[in-house]
């Protein structure tokens, strides 16, 4: 009998230790749950779409206070600079205005963004001539401005179709820095520098 009741005892004892442990495990089931539901996919709507065919970066020296901006004309006709900042399958993601309202407050302090830098992108490729023009909009200075421009192909592996430094070197100066065509199948031919005006077709179309 008294052994029966040190049994007892001990069952006694037990029961709440395995009452806690099943607490214990049911709070962290618990918290498992809620992370894994906080853990939810990005909602698509608004979602930009950052799929490109072809990328044109454009860039001068840092901190440098010129505004250079860039034109890229598709095969219909249709040119995408800072006025027109979409069109057709083209963007401008980025027009850049040399040091004009490159700050911003970070802990009440100015601080200034040194790249100059404007980038375009196609979203989708149509078949025929693609222009990539530079223009110098706004000239602080006499001495000339280095512009690199890059045009890469992004699909299906990134090859560089153009790249090359052009000197720029009053306000209002113009260089066409490649036209290149592009076949049905994607590929791209016919990579050349014939100088072409865009700015004056943009102009014309007002």
């Amino acid at each position: 009998m008294d052994q029966y009741r040190l049994y007892a005892r001990e069952e006694e004892s037990v029961g709440p230790f395995v009452a806690v442990l099943f607490k214990v495990l049911s709070v962290v089931a618990m918290m498992f749950i809620i992370t894994f539901m906080m853990i939810n996919p990005e909602e698509k709507t608004g979602k930009i779409d950052a799929k490109a065919e072809f990328i044109v970066t454009v860039t001068w020296p840092d901190n440098h206070p010129d505004d250079i901006d860039t034109y890229v004309q598709d095969p219909s006709g249709q040119i995408v600079w800072y006025n027109a900042r979409e069109a057709g399958l083209m963007h401008l993601d980025r027009d850049d205005r040399g040091m004009y309202r490159d700050t911003i407050l970070v802990n009440g302090e100015k601080v200034t963004n040194p790249l100059n830098q404007e980038i375009a992108a196609v979203r989708g490729f149509q078949a025929g001539e693609y222009v990539v023009n530079v223009n110098h909009y706004l000239a602080t200075g006499t001495d000339p401005v280095p512009v690199s421009v890059k045009v890469e192909k992004i699909n299906p592996q990134v090859i560089v179709v153009y790249y090359a430094t052009l000197q720029l070197d009053h306000r209002g100066d113009e260089k066409t820095a490649v036209r290149f065509t592009v076949a049905d199948d994607g590929s791209v031919k016919d990579v050349n520098t014939r100088e072409i005006s865009l700015v004056r077709l943009t102009r014309r179309a007002k």
